[in-house]
C-alpha cells in the first residue's frame, strides 16, 4: 500500500500544475454544439428573448471554457468573447455557402436543411470553421480540443489551424487529414480518404509550412495524398483517386493514376488467392 500511496502522490504533482490548464472536454464539446445550434437550431425559438437567452447561455460556457486558460490568453477574457460573437455573423454566411456548395454537386442531398443536420462533412466543416476563429484569436489548446471531438464523430480530421476558403465541399468524409499548414482556396471539393500531410514531421519544422496548398476550383477525388509544403495544385486542376503527390502541377491539370486489371477464370487459375487478415 506504500508503494501505491507514493506512485498516487506522485501522479497528483504531475498533473496537478498541467491539469490545469486544459479545458474540459466534456464542457468543450457542450460548447461547440451550443455554438452550432444558435447558428442552424433544430427547433426554433418562440421569440427573440428565448433566443437572446440561448446565445447567454454559451456565453457563460465560453466563459468557463476560458477560466484554466487565463494565464495563457494574450488578450482579455472578455475581449476574446467580445471578438468571437463578433465574428459569428461571418461564420454563419460562410457556413451558408459551404452547405449550398455540397447540396450543389451532391446528387444524393435532398435539401440544404438535409446537409446541414445531417451531412457529418457540414458537421466537420462548421466545426473547422468556429476552431479556426479560436486560432486567428491565439485561444490555445481549446481549438485543437473541440476539432478532435469532431474527428471522433465524423473520422475528418481537420486541423484547426489550416486556412479554407468558401464554398468547401467534403464528399462521404471518412478518412480526410487535412494538416495544420495546408491553404485551401475557394470552390474546392475533397473525396473520402483524402491526406493533405507534410513529407516530413521534424519537430524543427513546426513553424515552417509543411502542407499542401490548393488554389481554387480544385477537386481531389477519394484515396488521394497530396504531401508537402511547396507543392501546389493549380487552379481548376483534378486530382483522380489514389493519386500519390509530393510536386506540384500547374492550372488545369487532370492527374490521374493507371491502374491494370485482369479478371481470369477461376478455373483455369492454379493459385486461389487465399488470404488471412
Amino acid at each position: 500500500m506504500e508503494k501505491l500511496e507514493k506512485f498516487i502522490e506522485k501522479l497528483y504533482n504531475d498533473h496537478t500544475a498541467e491539469i490545469c490548464h486544459m479545458p474540459c472536454k466534456t464542457d468543450s464539446n457542450r460548447f461547440v454544439n451550443e455554438v452550432i445550434q444558435l447558428l442552424f437550431p433544430l427547433d426554433v425559438p418562440r421569440n427573440m428573448d428565448e433566443y437572446m437567452l440561448r446565445f447567454r447561455d454559451s456565453e457563460l460556457q465560453f466563459r468557463k471554457l476560458l477560466i484554466p486558460l487565463k494565464s495563457l490568453l494574450k488578450d482579455e477574457p472578455r475581449d476574446i468573447l467580445d471578438s468571437f460573437y463578433h465574428a459569428l455573423p461571418g461564420i454563419y454566411e460562410k457556413l451558408r455557402m459551404d452547405a449550398e456548395s455540397i447540396y450543389k454537386f451532391d446528387p444524393a442531398a435532398a435539401s440544404v436543411q438535409e446537409v446541414v443536420h445531417a451531412y457529418p462533412g457540414f458537421y466537420a466543416i462548421t466545426v473547422y470553421r468556429i476552431s479556426h476563429q479560436l486560432v486567428k484569436q491565439k485561444v490555445p489548446v481549446l481549438p485543437r480540443v473541440i476539432s478532435e471531438y469532431a474527428h471522433g464523430r465524423t473520422g475528418i480530421d481537420i486541423n484547426p489551424a489550416a486556412k479554407i476558403g468558401d464554398n468547401f465541399f467534403i464528399d462521404h468524409g471518412t478518412g480526410v487529414v487535412i494538416g495544420e499548414t495546408t491553404d485551401i482556396g475557394e470552390n474546392v471539393k475533397i473525396y473520402q480518404g483524402v491526406t493533405l500531410g507534410a513529407l516530413t514531421v521534424e519537430k524543427s519544422l513546426a513553424a515552417t509550412k509543411r502542407h499542401p496548398t490548393l488554389e481554387d476550383n480544385v477537386i481531389i477525388y477519394a484515396g488521394s495524398t497530396v504531401l508537402g509544403g511547396k507543392t501546389v495544385i493549380g487552379r481548376d486542376s483534378v486530382i483522380g483517386g489514389n493519386v500519390w503527390l509530393t510536386g506540384s502541377v500547374p492550372p488545369n491539370s487532370v492527374v490521374y493514376h493507371k491502374s491494370e486489371i485482369k479478371i481470369r477464370s477461376g478455373k483455369n487459375f492454379p493459385e486461389p488467392l487465399n488470404f488471412v487478415i
